[in-house]
């Protein structure tokens, strides 16, 4: 038998693995078709994760094993409360990459708003004695004016956690990135300003999108956890630890050594997630929602989507979605379904529903007509010509 060897695993692309900097995820990159599309739309959202359940349904990928039979598939339900957008902020180039140019925001902010920024700029009217005059604030004509000089333009928009099941009065900011020229952008952020824009206007059933969130934090772990290396034997000084970090001359340790330190509440995308379906329908909310609601989450109440397989991040934690970046590989159309025939909300109704799907898989194949081998019917052939 071959001796196993497990130094390491794990990519070693996510250095330094320290705790994010911050909590609400943000995105850089897009795909360029989408970037430079004619029509002007949003191509980012931000969510927040109630749970796991999972649906059942017939599959509809053909060159898989299990095609034309019921399925369960595992889905997670994530929460998409509408985002207010309050401002804009113009991009222009730099050296390297962009840099903010301009930005402007509306006059009077929401109360929910000033939860999370206390700093917001109130301009004055009148100018004060022995005190500067307040600066004028920016309007959607300022960014006409530095068309030129204009590379990108973004929403600033902020999510409306009260409308959800969560205990969370905090909204969260983030930029909303646009597709198509710098005209449509500037005109679609004049209609938008000061009010909300909603999941439906982003995503589609059946669209393939990215993940991003911070991961579960976990601590402080030691190597094994951390980095999945082999355990030592029983006779090892220290079972739990790399046999050797390194060598003595010269006295170093390479930064591929595994070593223990902070694991989780790290920056995670995931790629290729689809959309199993969108539903903004009281009724359709009822029937999501366990009768206890979802554990440490409660009771989804708005606009909600379901994405085949899991996503980073615990309970309640905010998730963004942008459209997927990458073309979805042979794996990722195994979540296809001809539609979803039950939506588990408890292990009692999933029993149910198995035992009656079965059942009725039973009376298909009872009803199905007998069919005759070419021998049989050639022998009724015969008998019926000699009759």
């Amino acid at each position: 038998m071959v001796r196993k060897s497990r130094p390491h695993a794990g990519s070693k692309g996510f250095y330094p693995r320290k705790r994010a900097a911050k909590e609400t995820p943000g995105f850089s990159t897009f795909k360029p078709e989408q970037a430079e599309a004619k029509e002007c739309r949003p191509l980012n959202f931000l969510v927040y994760k109630a749970g796991m359940t999972h649906v059942m349904g017939r599959d509809a990928h053909a060159k898989g094993t299990t095609f034309g039979q019921e399925i369960a598939l595992p889905v997670t339900v994530l929460e998409a409360p509408s985002l207010k957008v309050f401002g804009a902020r113009a991009y222009k180039k730099i050296n390297y990459g962009t840099q903010p140019l301009m930005e402007i925001s509306i006059e009077k902010p929401d109360k929910e708003f000033e939860r999370r920024q206390h700093s917001f700029k109130k301009h004055g009217k009148k100018k004060r004695e022995g005190k500067k005059a307040p600066v004028k604030q920016k309007t959607i004509e300022d960014f006409e004016a530095a068309k030129a000089e204009i590379v990108d333009l973004k929403l600033l928009a902020y999510s409306r956690p009260k409308e959800t099941g969560l205990a969370k009065k905090k909204p969260d900011v983030l930029e909303i990135a646009l597709s198509g020229s710098i005209d449509a952008k500037i005109a679609f952020a004049r209609e938008k300003i000061g009010k909300e824009i909603s999941l439906q206007d982003v995503f589609r059933e059946n669209d393939f999108v990215d993940a991003k969130a911070v991961t579960t934090g976990k601590g402080t772990q030691g190597p094994v956890k951390r980095f999945g290396i082999k355990i030592q034997g029983r006779k090892a000084k220290r079972t739990r630890a790399v046999g050797s970090i390194g060598p003595w001359h010269p006295n170093t340790l390479m930064w591929q050594v595994a070593r223990s330190g902070q694991t989780g509440y790290q920056n995670r995308t995931e790629l290729n997630k689809k959309i199993v379906k969108i539903s903004a329908k009281p009724e359709e909310i009822s029937e999501i929602n366990p009768a206890s609601g979802f554990k440490n989450y409660g009771l989804v109440q708005t606009n909600f989507l379901l994405i085949g397989g899991s996503v980073p991040g615990p309970v309640k934690r905010a998730i963004g979605l942008r459209h997927s970046i990458r073309a979805p590989s042979y794996k990722a159309n195994r979540h296809k379904l001809e539609g979803i025939d039950f939506i588990a909300t408890s292990r009692k109704a999933s029993k149910i529903h198995m035992d009656v799907s079965a059942q009725k898989i039973k009376l298909e194949e009872e009803k199905k007509v007998e069919k005759k081998s070419v021998a049989d019917e050639i022998a009724s052939a015969v008998k019926g010509e000699k009759k």
